[in-house]
């Protein structure tokens, strides 16, 4: 590996956002590169020599780093770049449109970009503009126009068709209450939660929090009293929390919905969370393309601090020390993966660990850490207050609690609706309104690109864990996406595969090459050019993507087969083209 330094000085201008973060550590590698990224538009030779100096970073590793994530440029580019997001979601509200539009204007710095978050709105585009201080915009729905001569104004709200309706709990506050103001928060409920957590008790909360029968709601429905416990009993005194606001799976935005509108309540969550496994440090890896939640969130946590709810001595309660720094990722999917945040926290490419050892034994820096989504830590302040008997009368014996889902695609009024566990596929899509008028609906996608489809006929599903699990698919990050009988869903199936094959971060074998051929084979059978007999192409699919599930490091290559395989299986999708 060559370890020397180019000749390459950097700019007055790189240096100074450089030098600003005052950063000495390796763990600082990435709030270095967004620093130059944010200032110049690029990251030039120059610059990654003077970061590598600063942090004593082997330049090519800084290289390896900067060159992982999509947000970042190593080539020269206009300060002003837009990201067009063309995934699922956008794709079937006009995306490709939008693209074609904007393939004959110059002077337009554009790129077709993976889901941006903002699916309830689609299509969406991400405008960003560099300078001291950088502006980024999400603007949904978009116009090739509006990417030219972006409209003035603010983002629209979060959206939230419940808004202010009786029985939320999650969502009661997103829309109503102003998210900038502590005292508005705590008038309608907040950090009572908290005091209730001082009053039971680390061991105490975490028992509170185990029986509620709380689980993971990233996909993997681990149980979060369990992981809490295994972590408190480590001999390793220091410890930490991880928030993975990293929602990248296509389709999914509850996570910035529930940011954006309520973000006390997640410095309050990881407030308690710390307390309960003696954690004194929280990092929250929040989304890249999530502008305007980290502005609402670097507000919470500020105001949080200066108010005695962050830092010394929480509440006054001697010897509670807990303070939280946000992370921005920087457009890779692949830091979704827990391990992999801690790979980029520490400055390192966002690739998977292997495990064991498991983040409770030894997680970020090598100590035992917590990871938990966004909604699942929304749920522990619920528990606290109602208490974990009333919270398990809340949906089903075995998926306790209120469930976030992000409605998309084909359907009348999207956005994150609440239900309890339990309510019905069927019912959750009622309550969006259905199809457009004079549709037909075609099929659902749930759980994101990672998910599976089911049948119009199958709206019966009870939206549970056990549930989902017994038909054959998932609830994963809680994408339910619509399709009418006008979608192109041989197109839909190649920008599935085109996302995995991107997003796949090349360390194993099965998903960096298997990601690709599946993409070869659903090109051709797509468009007609199938390999020898009519299954062929078919029989390759299928032995490509249970190589990936059995043999791929992490959950991308594991996952990366099952909505093709489902659109094959449960609709006899590419049956029809052979």
């Amino acid at each position: 590996m060559d370890l020397r330094f180019l000749n390459a000085e950097p700019a007055e201008i790189e240096r100074d956002a450089v030098d600003a973060l005052g950063a000495t550590r390796r763990d600082q590698l990435l709030p270095a590169l967004h620093a130059v990224n944010d200032r110049v538009g690029w990251i030039s030779q120059g610059a990654l020599n003077h970061i590598c100096r600063r942090l004593n970073v082997p330049p090519a590793e800084a290289y390896g780093v900067a060159s992982f994530y999509a947000l970042f440029s190593l080539k020269e580019r206009p300060p002003r770049v837009v990201h067009v997001c063309t995934d699922l979601a956008c794709r079937v509200n006009g995306a490709d449109a939008v693209c074609d539009a904007l393939a004959g204007v110059e002077g337009v710095t554009w790129h077709r970009s993976p889901c941006l978050g903002v699916c309830e709105r689609a299509p969406a585009a991400l405008i960003f503009q560099a300078g001291d201080p950088a502006e980024e915009r999400l603007i949904a729905p978009v116009t090739p126009g509006e990417v030219v001569h972006p409209p003035d104004g603010d983002e629209a709200p979060v959206s939230v068709p419940q808004q202010g309706e009786p029985g939320l709990r999650l969502l009661r506050r997103v829309g109503v209450v102003d998210p900038g103001s502590l005292d508005a928060y705590r008038a309608a409920g907040g950090y009572a939660a908290l005091r209730n957590a001082l009053v039971l008790g680390p061991a105490g909360v975490i028992r509170e929090v185990t029986e509620s029968g709380l689980m993971g709601r990233g996909g993997a429905a681990f149980p979060t009293g369990r992981k809490w416990d295994a972590t408190a009993r480590q001999a390793e005194r220091t410890r930490y929390l991880v928030c993975n606001a990293d929602e990248s799976e296509p389709g999914t935005f509850k996570d910035r919905v529930l940011i954006e509108g309520d973000p006390f309540a997640l410095v309050e969550a990881m407030t308690i969370a710390a307390f309960a496994i003696g954690a004194q440090k929280g990092y929250v890896y929040l989304r890249g393309e999530y502008p305007r939640a980290l502005k609402v969130l670097r507000n919470a946590i500020e105001v949080a601090r200066e108010r005695g709810f962050l830092g010394e001595n929480i509440m006054g309660r001697q010897g509670f020390s807990f303070d939280i720094e946000i992370r921005r990722g920087a457009g890779a999917y692949i830091c979704g993966e827990e391990t992999a945040i801690f790979n980029s926290i520490e400055g390192f490419r966002g690739e998977p660990r292997t495990k064991p050892p498991f983040p409770v034994e030894k997680g970020l820096f090598g100590k035992p850490t917590v990871v938990n989504n966004v909604e699942t830590l929304v749920n522990i302040p619920l528990i606290l207050t109602e208490g974990c008997e009333a919270y398990r009368r809340i949906g089903t014996e075995r998926s306790a609690g209120p469930k976030l889902f992000c409605l998309s695609g084909n359907i009348r009024r999207p956005g994150v609706y609440e239900v309890p566990f339990g309510t019905t596929l069927g019912e959750l899509l009622e309550l969006a309104g259905g199809v457009p008028e004079g549709r037909e609906l075609r099929a659902i996608l749930l759980g994101g690109a990672a998910g599976g489809f089911v049948r119009p006929d199958e709206t019966g599903l009870p939206l549970t864990m056990e549930d989902a699990r017994a038909a054959g698919t998932t609830l994963g990050s809680g994408v339910v996406l619509a399709l009418d009988d006008q979608a192109d869903l041989g197109g839909f199936l190649l920008r599935i595969a085109s996302f995995f094959r991107d997003e796949s971060c090349g360390q194993c074998v099965p998903c960096r090459i298997g990601t690709v051929r599946q993409e070869e084979a659903l090109h051709r059978i797509v468009g007609g050019r199938r390999l020898g007999t009519g299954g062929d192409d078919l029989a390759l699919l299928r032995e490509v993507g249970q190589v990936m599930r059995d043999s791929s490091i992490c959950g991308l290559g594991q996952t990366a087969w099952n909505a093709i395989e489902s659109a094959i299986d449960r609709l006899g999708a590419l049956e029809e083209r052979s």
